[in-house]
């Protein structure tokens, strides 16, 4: 009896201390609070922004499971299930927009990944620090230019008569060249390549900031060990930026779907529209463009599209984790 009497002692101890630990914690936090509140209510703007435009908006995802009436509204419109996702799978278009964006995605994933991390490690190796400057600087401003310029400038290059495409052809063969832009098989390679020069020098900076926090005595040591640059590279640079590679690849997996729909719908035409129509310009014609707009149906396309996001990412950082043991979560 004394024993269970001790026990439901320190039983009762424990609590009110876990109580008391409680209410401290609290106190301390408010106390954080209250002395940085500048802080905090600078943070409030974007918060509020989040839940605004990116929490509430999701309310509205229970209209891919209804048929939208415009007078009924959100709640009023009659519930049909799946059928806006059957409809979407059975349409003509599913094994297209699947095949279009799973092929601009993974082949601007193969290319536009890798060509970062090795400009970064060549501009690292490079001995003089004003010229590294000047080459960053240049492929950095690029990535300033906006969607509707960078898609005038591809038309105004690649141009088959007027354009630098069209009179370099000329000029060395002496008749005219093809319409490379009216050909739907060049699509992806324009929309790819393009987005590589655009985006290289701004993806390398944070391959480039991991780099500049590697230990310099690493590489000193390995100089009087005699290791080539070649080595040192490839034992130090590369290990240095292999988490940072892992984290911005599962991101990268993780948007798979999600092709820039301003630059291909800009870059769209009749003519090379079977191998430029992606999920996300279909949605936007299915939901805004089309004569009759089906929001149901343009709703479902889009959730579709972001389950297929969040399970690709969801496998990509797990098998980051069991290779390289990192992950975003």
């Amino acid at each position: 009896m004394d024993n269970l009497a001790l026990m439901n002692s320190n039983v009762s101890k424990k609590k009110s201390n876990s109580k008391s630990e409680i209410k401290t914690n609290k106190k301390r936090l408010i106390d954080k609070i209250a002395a940085r509140w500048q802080l905090y209510l600078l943070l409030l703007l974007p918060l509020v922004w989040l839940i605004i435009f990116a929490y509430v908006p999701m309310g509205g995802l229970v209209l891919a499971f209804k048929q939208y009436n415009i007078r009924a509204g959100i709640w009023g419109s009659p519930w049909v299930g799946f059928d806006n996702f059957v409809k979407f799978f059975a349409s003509i278009k599913f094994p297209i927009v699947m095949k279009n964006t799973l092929g601009i995605s993974l082949y601007s994933l193969a290319i536009s990944f890798p060509i970062p991390i090795i400009f970064a490690l060549l501009l690292n190796a490079m001995p003089g620090k004003k010229y590294k400057k000047v080459i960053q600087t240049v492929t950095y401003i690029p990535y300033f230019i906006s969607t509707v310029v960078m898609v005038g400038l591809i038309f105004q290059l690649l141009d088959y008569r007027n354009g630098l495409y069209g009179n370099l052809y000329m000029l060395f063969t002496g008749t005219n060249a093809p319409n490379i832009l009216a050909n739907g098989k060049f699509f992806k390679h324009i929309y790819v390549w393009s987005g590589v020069w655009q985006a290289t020098g701004y993806s390398a900076i944070i391959y480039i900031a991991s780099l500049a926090n590697v230990d310099q005595s690493l590489h000193e040591a390995a100089m009087i060990d005699g290791a080539s640059r070649f080595q040192r590279l490839r034992y130090i640079d590369i290990p240095s930026i292999l988490p940072t590679a892992s984290i911005m690849l599962i991101l990268a997996v993780g948007n798979i779907m999600n092709v820039g729909y301003e630059k291909v719908l800009l870059m769209q035409n009749d003519l090379n529209l079977d191998y430029s129509e992606i999920i996300s310009t279909y949605v936007y014609k299915v939901g805004l463009a089309s004569g009759i707009t089906d929001f149901s149906l343009s709703t479902a396309i889009g959730m579709f599209n972001a389950v297929i996001n969040f399970t690709l990412l969801i496998i990509a950082n797990k098998i980051s984790k069991k290779l390289s043991g990192s992950g975003i979560f």
